[in-house]
């Protein structure tokens, strides 16, 4: 008996499917795999599903118009940079994400970070490992408590980030134009210009999606702004920050140092300046990464699948003007 949904897994970052097997099953569905995730094999694949999981795979224009079935794009994340949510929303298909996804695991990575290279963790340990024993290497050091976090964007994990820093003993300011400074006052925080975070901020840490109002957010003037005291650190998405201009400011000496999980290009190339900079801490995108973490993350996006092919509103939709649109493709009741 031929299954009555078809769901489409562009790819996926963990061992095993069967969370979202369990999940899919609940509606009699079937998951197709795909082999590359490149447009010209989804292109191939996409007229046949009723639904699209993805985790970093671009779905764009061509694949999303092709999938003429598709009433879900569910992203295993937050961020939906890799889905053209316009089209989507113009051929009337429900764009999902899971927004609570690896708060915890994010917010820790990215205090971590901090540490690292505000005490210069990563550093000491290269320089013990080659045979050297000095305290000296580097940049001066300086106490954490007193200083000033600039946090950019107010979402669930940068206030995760701010409840973590306050155990340090940080000040924190914040620039998230998106939220109204009302909010933010209200919870007792201070908002302020982009350029006041810049030039005030002992450290800066982003947590911002990727838009094309946030790319190359980070340009040399922004640094030259900076103090040369001052760390970047970077959980969110690599285009924030210009890769280019990055490296000079840690040349010239414009900051003192940065830590990101995150670059333009991922992998990196082999030449990547940034790879072999000692005052960087580099994590490779795994700032998301718990046990914990990917379990919930695959349940929710697969959950978000099933309650729209089952006629139901999903627990997150990103282009909510699609559920009063003619054309929506699912049957919401």
């Amino acid at each position: 008996m031929p299954k009555e949904f078809k769901v489409l897994i562009t790819d996926y970052a963990w061992s095993s499917i069967e969370p979202e097997r369990e999940e899919i099953s609940k509606i009699g569905g079937e998951i197709i795999i795909a082999e590359s995730g490149s447009e010209s094999e989804l292109l191939k694949i996409a007229p046949m599903v009723d639904a699209i999981l993805t985790c970093w795979k671009p779905v764009q224009g061509n694949v999303i118009n092709t999938a003429e079935k598709c009433q879900i794009i569910s992203r295993y994340g937050i961020g939906v940079d890799n889905i053209n949510v316009e089209t989507a929303t113009e051929q009337g298909i429900i764009v999902t994400n899971v927004p609570t996804y690896c708060v915890d695991e994010v917010s820790d990575h990215t205090i971590a970070l901090m540490l690292s290279c505000i005490r210069k963790v990563s550093r000491y340990n290269r320089s013990v490992r080659s045979g050297k024993w000095d305290s000296t290497i580097g940049e001066k050091m300086y106490r954490l408590r007193g200083k000033t976090l600039g946090v950019i964007g107010y979402g669930n994990i940068a206030k995760s980030v701010i409840h973590k820093a306050k155990a340090f003993g940080l000040e924190v300011i914040i620039y998230s134009p998106s939220t109204a400074k009302g909010v933010i006052e209200n919870d007792g925080l201070v908002m302020v210009p982009f350029e006041t975070l810049l030039s005030e901020s002992d450290i800066i840490t982003i947590h911002a999606p990727l838009t094309h109002d946030t790319h190359h957010m980070f340009k040399i003037q922004e640094f030259i702004q900076m103090k040369n005291t001052a760390y970047l650190i970077n959980t969110a998405r690599g285009g924030i920050v210009d890769s280019g201009a990055l490296e000079k400011a840690l040349k010239t000496g414009e900051i003192a140092g940065a830590g990101i999980d995150v670059l333009e290009a991922e992998p990196p190339y082999i030449d990547e300046p940034l790879l072999y900079m000692s005052n960087v801490v580099i994590t490779p995108h795994a700032a998301f990464i718990s046990e914990e973490s990917i379990h919930e993350l695959q349940v929710s996006a697969a959950k978000c699948v099933v309650q729209v092919l089952s006629g139901q509103l999903p627990d997150t939709v990103i282009n909510p003007i699609v559920l009063e649109q003619s054309n929506l493709r699912a049957n919401i009741t």
